[in-house]
């Protein structure tokens, strides 16, 4: 099969369900289309059985928002569309308003590399309906990946108390955008390098790698396949031991070292990719020790996660370089963050009327939703690195309770749990204008400042919470006057009807 290498077209406003586009021409056919709605991207729980997630994807979902338009292409596509009885499925006057779609989202967003919780929105978007329907599944689609992988990535570097963690995975990742967007992602939540060289070009990511078994068994001898290496490579040695013996390629690669030396350069290490990298660490360890290679670092790759990684530090491991690629890209434990895009409230187009608040209810606690245009307070102990404490959801609408009132945040799931915030606690508004009018106007982005931002917020996090297992609920709680009017919004919508 060829590769389809124009896969990516210039518009990538059809990656989307075809239920949103049908919603949109109900809405456009309803004359709701130009009514203003609000909408909220959250997920309802964390994953990996962690007590956080790192949010991702910011910058891609802006750049699709921006770039959202239909073309031609897109909609002589869309005209092709059949219906149950035949005809057509959308419009020929539904497409032509499509094809005339600019969509002046106003979107608010935590900044990529915030540590976040269930129930508080990542993402704030504001706008006509049509335009805040449509970007629904993108937007989900552009933030659930990147949010798991760099909350993968932010345990696994945690895991290795400070050790580098290298992302191996593009061979395992799903497919070209899996890849990319995992490599970008794992760098955000704290990996120092990557194997996909692409994402090297593409984001600035420091690219790294060794050798595989092929070049090994390429010669008659692991001995003459080292040295051949050594020889065209003589600045980035680091051989991979365990193709035959381990500790005879140790042995071997020692040899190597020694011939590099004798030419003023460095053995950076050995890698070991299978068997007991416990014990095996412990030998390799002593050997180059003993050879006179105390710098020569040991890489370990071969399915490793957090929880492996935090085992074989407790047996000892003298493992100092640690490569991480299937179950970090793939987010093996936990495939998919789930997260959802709700509407909360809408309000007839002109922006001058009262917005009517929406909620969603289910028997299932956890999915029925907040109304209202929300925001997420952060609050933290007086002091500029000091530890997160709680955060509050509450309506930009009412603002935060009565002036001078005690800071109390309610459960949203048990109305009787209560967190109490100090007086003295420093409160910061987390989510911050991303896009106006369709614009992108987020400063002080790009990858290095998410992945700094990342460090900072997990430093600040209490231990507890970060913990592998039985974390620390981190409490997030619904301003008091917020909680009220759901409970009443509830209730009402389970009336029985008239």
């Amino acid at each position: 099969m060829r590769i389809p290498t124009d896969l990516y077209k210039p518009s990538l406003a059809l990656l989307t369900d075809l239920y949103q586009l049908t919603m949109a021409q109900a809405a456009w056919r309803s004359g709701a289309a130009r009514d203003e709605s609000v909408f909220h991207l959250f997920f309802r729980r964390s994953p990996f059985g962690s007590g956080y997630a790192i949010a991702a994807g910011l910058e891609a979902a802006l750049d699709w928002l921006a770039a959202l338009r239909f073309d031609r292409d897109d909609l002589a596509f869309l005209a092709t569309l059949k219906g149950a009885d035949g005809g057509r499925h959308l419009s020929s006057d539904f497409l032509a308003e499509l094809g005339r779609l600019e969509p002046a989202l106003d979107v608010d967003a935590m900044p990529e590399g915030t540590a976040v919780f269930p129930q508080e929105p990542l993402l704030r978007v504001k706008g006509p309906v049509i335009a805040c329907m449509l970007a629904e599944t993108t937007l989900l689609n552009l933030v659930n990946f990147p949010t798991l992988v760099a909350t993968k990535a932010a345990r696994i570097v945690q895991a290795t108390r400070g050790e580098p963690v290298l992302e191996f995975g593009l061979r395992r990742a799903q497919g070209i955008d899996g890849g990319l967007t995992a490599s970008r992602a794992a760098y955000l939540g704290g990996c120092d390098a990557t194997s996909n060289v692409l994402a090297g070009r593409l984001f600035g990511i420091p690219v790294k790698g060794t050798h595989a078994h092929s070049w090994v068994m390429l010669f008659d001898t692991e001995r003459e396949a080292f040295q051949e290496y050594a020889q065209a490579l003589p600045n980035n040695c680091v051989f991979l031991v365990d193709t035959y013996d381990t500790l005879d390629g140790v042995r071997h690669a020692i040899e190597a070292g020694r011939w590099l030396e004798e030419r003023g350069q460095k053995l950076l290490g050995v890698r070991l990719d299978s068997g007991d990298l416990a014990s095996l660490s412990i030998e390799a360890r002593k050997l180059l020790d003993e050879a006179g290679f105390p710098e020569a670092r040991i890489f370990a790759s071969n399915d490793l996660d957090e929880h492996v990684i935090e085992s074989l530090k407790a047996q000892g491991a003298a493992i100092a370089v640690w490569g991480v690629g299937t179950r970090l890209v793939t987010a093996a434990d936990d495939p998919a963050l789930g997260g959802v895009y709700k509407l909360a409230a809408v309000r007839k187009a002109g922006g001058g009327g009262t917005w009517r608040y929406r909620v969603k209810v289910s028997e299932q606690a956890a999915k029925t939703s907040t109304p209202g245009i929300l925001q997420v307070r952060r609050f933290s102990s007086p002091g500029a690195s000091s530890a997160f404490l709680a955060d509050g959801i509450y309506d930009l609408e009412r603002g935060w309770g009565l002036a001078g009132a005690a800071t109390r945040l309610v459960n949203p799931f048990d109305p009787t749990l209560l967190t109490r915030v100090p007086g003295d606690a420093v409160g910061e508004d987390l989510l911050v204008p991303a896009m106006r009018g369709g614009k992108i106007v987020l400063e002080g982005g790009g990858l290095e400042a998410a992945r700094a931002r990342a460090q900072a917020q997990l430093a600040r996090l209490p231990a507890g919470v970060k913990r592998f297992l039985n974390p620390h609920l981190y409490p997030v709680g619904l301003e008091p006057g917020l909680q009220e009017l759901r409970t009443r919004m509830i209730l009402e919508a389970r009336k029985p009807s008239p």
